[in-house]
Parts: C-alpha cells; structure tokens; sequence
C-alpha cells in the first residue's frame, strides 16, 4: 500500500516540510493544479517524478483567475479522489493552502506581464487571467523554491507566459512543458469535461479533427489562409462558437504570414454550449 503524502496547510509548515524533503540535496519539482485531477494532471506527476527526486503537488482553486462571470463557484473540488490518486502516484508533498494563506488581509501585490500575455489569444477573451495566473505562480515557485516546474501543453499561452515570468524574475525554476494527454476520440483532457452533455461531448473531439486538418494541409503546402478556413468550419459545423482558430509562432505567440514563419502552433479556444474548450497542436 502506498504511503499518504504528507499534506500542508500553511506557509510557515510548508517552509519546513520543504526544508525537510530538500535536505540530502534531493531536487524538488513541483506540478501546480487547481485539482479536479485526471490522467492529464497524473502524467504531469509522473514527468516530475522522472525528473526530480522529490515531488510536491499544489492543489488550490485560484479566484484571481476567474472572472466574476465565470465558474469559481462551480469549478469541481474533488479532494478525496484527488489524495488518492497521488497517493498512488506517490507524490510526496500536497500543498493545499486555502484562501486567506494565499490571499491574506492586506494583499495588494501582482505581477504585470507584456510578451506572450498580450497577443490576442486568451487574453483577448479572458483579460483578467494571465495576471491572475501569474501571481499565484510566483507565490507557489517562492514557496515551494522547485529546481524544475511542470505544466501540460494544453494550456500553450500559459506555459509561454509562466516560463517567460520564471526567466524574467530570475526565479531560479526551470519550467518544463508536458504533451497534452487525449481521449482515445482526440478531446484534449481537462477538468471543464464534467461540464459537457452527452451530446456536446460526441461533438468535442471535432477541434481536435480540425486541428489535425488544418496541420496536414499546411505540412503539404497548401495556402495558409484556406488551410485555416478547413479547420474552422469544421468546428463551426460540429455546433462551437469560436472564439479564435490561429496559426502563430510556437516560441513568441505572434502571428504569422508564412509558413516559413516558423516553428508554428495552432491555437484554438471555442464554446460547446456552456463550456469553453481551448487546445493546441505542433505543425
């Protein structure tokens, strides 16, 4: 039987608690999550583990991220499955601050980003999130001090915005991104799933078949603009209202105009009924 990871409440426990699994010289990672866990979160784990001696797992549903129009209230907690789980993963450290230990009275710091927070993506529909992001990262990197970090390529946006703060603000943490973990039909795999009817769910795998389309055609060297006009009636058909469908540069987020623009990611993010879904795809 596994061991129970050893769960933290409080910053000034945490302190020790990491003191304790960095003493030897052990390296730290650490895989920060809102919880909800699914095998996406689990494979981020086990890239930790392969590349730390010791790994610590954040759980805390960040407000700050949220807009007041979007789903805090409604976001799934599921920490009973969530422990164990990592418990069988191993994990050695749960840090599962609340609120006030994250936020306490008086907080009136956070960070501001340029870069690839502002390139008409996310932060186009979602301008409150990647500050909102941000800051809670830096607090968990100073906390928890990790050699390395561990964040899935699903959210592409946020791993550039992350590691360009970690680099920025000479953070000392290496952060390294995870492949996106699918469902067997292609839907990239996210804790929002839950929310998906029966019917919005036969219909999600549709960005991933666009994405697809649209990365085949521009590897054969069709035109750009009718490579990406593929893909989005292909979402638009399958009943998602989109919000954007782009080719951009994988390393800064800007838009391109050639395929020589490269290397190249495509970017999605599109509303089946009441959830909104985003996804990502190498070209």
């Amino acid at each position: 039987m596994s061991r129970s990871p050893l769960i933290v409440r409080t910053v000034p426990t945490l302190r020790r608690a990491i003191d304790s699994l960095r003493s030897r010289k052990a390296t730290v990672a650490l895989v920060p999550t809102m919880g909800a866990l699914h095998d996406g979160h689990l494979s981020l784990v086990r890239l930790a583990k392969r590349r730390a001696d010791k790994v610590v797992v954040s759980i805390f549903v960040n407000p700050t991220q949220f807009a007041p129009s979007e789903d805090f209230g409604a976001y799934p907690r599921t920490w009973k499955e969530d422990v164990a789980k990592l418990t069988a993963e191993k994990t050695d450290l749960i840090w599962h601050p609340d609120g006030k230990a994250m936020y306490p009275d008086g907080f009136a710091t956070r960070v501001g980003l340029e870069g690839p927070a502002i390139v008409g993506l996310e932060d186009r529909f979602r301008p409150h999130f990647f500050g909102g992001v941000a800051t809670v990262v830096a607090k968990l990197f100073t906390q928890v001090r990790p050699a390395i970090a561990i964040f899935g390529e699903k959210d592409f946006q946020q791993l550039r915005v992350v590691t360009r703060m970690a680099a920025d603000l000479d953070l000392g943490v290496k952060v390294i991104g995870s492949k996106t973990v699918r469902e067997r039909d292609g839907l990239a795999m996210s804790s929002r799933n839950v929310y998906l009817s029966a019917e919005e769910r036969a219909a999600a795998p549709a960005l991933y078949r666009a994405m697809r389309e649209s990365a085949v055609r521009l590897k054969q060297g069709s035109d750009m603009s009718a490579a990406m006009a593929a893909g989005t009636e292909i979402i638009t058909v399958a009943g998602f209202a989109l919000d954007y469908f782009e080719l951009r540069n994988a390393a800064t987020l800007q838009p391109v105009t050639s395929t020589r623009d490269g290397p190249l990611r495509i970017l999605v993010a599109a509303k089946l009924g009441a959830t909104r879904l985003i996804d990502n795809m190498a070209v």
